[in-house]
């Protein structure tokens, strides 16, 4: 039987911590940033963990 393929779109937004939970970015920061403060902006930077209930949709896109 041939290799799962991953889905390539999913693969760019997701990555799989060491525990096992999927790491997703945080939306609105692509642009329009000048209505958005500075302390929004700083928190838009930084990853956030999937939801438990999108987790399994997830691992299963990326052939896990």
């Amino acid at each position: 039987m041939p290799k799962m393929k991953s889905n390539r779109s999913a693969a760019k937004r997701y990555r799989v911590t060491g525990g096992g939970h999927v790491k997703r970015g945080r939306p609105y920061a692509g642009h329009l940033l000048d209505s958005k403060s500075r302390k929004r902006k700083r928190r838009l930077r930084q990853t956030a963990i999937l939801h438990a209930s999108e987790e399994r949709r997830a691992l299963r896109l990326l052939a896990r």
